[in-house]
């Protein structure tokens, strides 16, 4: 099957789980991106669709600039509109890690502003190879081996794949054949990083009969697997979980009965639900927290409280994840959120203005629950809290439901 092939074949499926009719491009200027562009001009030639690129300019190398302009050049030759987004922040310990969340960030919040319906990224076979590759090397389960996902949605956008069953090679040829250069991060040779490194490895693994084809097929039965597994985990929580003001709450006696694999499946997707994380919990974090919860102890995990308190396990939003986190109403706070109010008023986390509240006891919810729940201030007056009983006309709280965390399961 050709690049141009694989590609049409993942937007016909693409449309018809919803639409496509406006599609972003993360364009970087390498040649999987770069062809990706190319066959997707090709085919908005077909479908009428409408294309927008974005090149995000991560700060960390002095040629990043200019090689968003290279990219921008490009794109004026097809005449596809192009911004380039910059990242701001200041990177600190894992630097690609870091550079990747941030270029999510940014090309999600670009994306909504344009008012698309999705964004493709150009990982190929290559990458979902080699990701298998770091992640069974770190010792990763089930869900750390599934094939990558090429339909999904987080940050309020949806997000493909369209040609994640194409090489590299193909798509390199797509670009050969068309005249069209492609520009090499010298990262991509820079051995301090794993995935580097595995790329190099990967001849002396297909030598062993482990190549890429063959690594793609097993993530894609791993990925099956997963969806069985949470299939058993939706089942498991429908019966044993709750959500209450936002956060998930397991019937301790009920959690502990559950397989591990599905304990710690149900205990990672309320961490990522109720702290709005874009990764899992690590594997091991994860285990030690549990156990330690488990033997009494309160714990903190990704912006997450972990309480073992009257047979529940409670899975909170710790208060100094959000203590900084503002909305204005109306809008979505800490991702789950909605208080209506005066247009002249602020979205808070209640914190300790719960003291202003003569009636939060008798709501019936732990206090540490409630200071972590949103609240509308004036300035530095607590206008309404409504999850603490502090109501106010007009003022309404919608927040996330356990049908909420079901689906949650599911998508992560």
């Amino acid at each position: 099957m050709t690049p141009a092939q694989t590609f049409e074949i993942a937007l016909d499926r693409a449309r018809q789980r919803g639409p496509v009719s406006r599609l972003g491009l993360a364009v970087s200027g390498g040649s999987d991106s770069m062809a990706m562009m190319i066959l997707a001009a090709d085919w908005a030639k077909g479908t009428g669709a409408k294309l927008q690129v974005a090149t995000v300019d991560h700060g960390l190398r002095p040629e990043a600039a200019a090689e968003a302009s290279w990219v921008a050049a490009r794109c004026a030759e097809l005449g596809l509109p192009h911004d380039t987004l910059t990242w701001a922040g200041a990177p600190s310990g894992n630097v690609q890690n870091a550079g990747r969340t941030a270029r999510y960030d940014l090309l999600g919040k670009w994306a909504l502003q344009c008012d698309l319906d999705a964004v493709a990224v150009a990982h190929t076979a290559d990458d979902q190879a080699e990701t298998f590759v770091m992640r069974l090397a770190r010792g990763s389960g089930v869900d750390g081996l599934s094939a990558m996902q090429d339909d999904w949605v987080a940050q309020d956008m949806r997000w493909l794949r369209p040609v994640l069953a194409a090489s590299r090679e193909g798509l390199r040829q797509v670009l050969t054949d068309r005249g069209v250069g492609w520009i090499d991060d010298p990262s991509n040779t820079d051995t301090r990083f794993e995935r580097v490194r595995v790329r190099k490895a990967m001849e002396d693994l297909a030598r062993l009969g482990l190549d890429r084809d063959r690594l793609v097929g097993t993530a894609l039965r791993m990925a099956e697997a997963r969806k069985a597994l949470s299939q058993a985990a939706i089942e498991a929580a429908e019966a044993c979980a709750e959500v209450e003001l936002g956060d998930v709450v397991f019937d301790a006696a009920a959690y502990v009965a559950l397989p591990t694999e599905t304990r710690h499946r149900l205990l990672s997707a309320a961490i990522r639900f109720v702290s709005g994380a874009a990764y899992r919990p690590r594997y091991d974090a994860l285990k030690e927290v549990e156990a330690q919860v488990l033997d009494g102890k309160r714990r903190t995990l990704s912006g997450c409280t972990l309480d073992l308190i009257a047979g529940q396990i409670a899975i909170g939003r710790e208060l100094n994840a959000v203590r900084s986190e503002t909305a204005y109403p109306g809008a979505v706070w800490d991702g789950r959120w909605g208080l209506t109010g005066p247009a002249n008023t602020q979205v808070r986390a209640l914190g300790e203005a719960i003291s202003d509240c003569p009636n939060w006891r008798e709501t019936g919810q732990p206090r540490s629950r409630l200071m972590a729940t949103p609240a509308l201030f004036d300035g530095d007056q607590l206008m309404a809290a409504p999850a603490a009983g502090f109501l106010c006309d007009g003022v309404t709280l919608t927040g996330p439901s356990k049908a909420d965390f079901l689906k949650a399961i599911l998508s992560h």
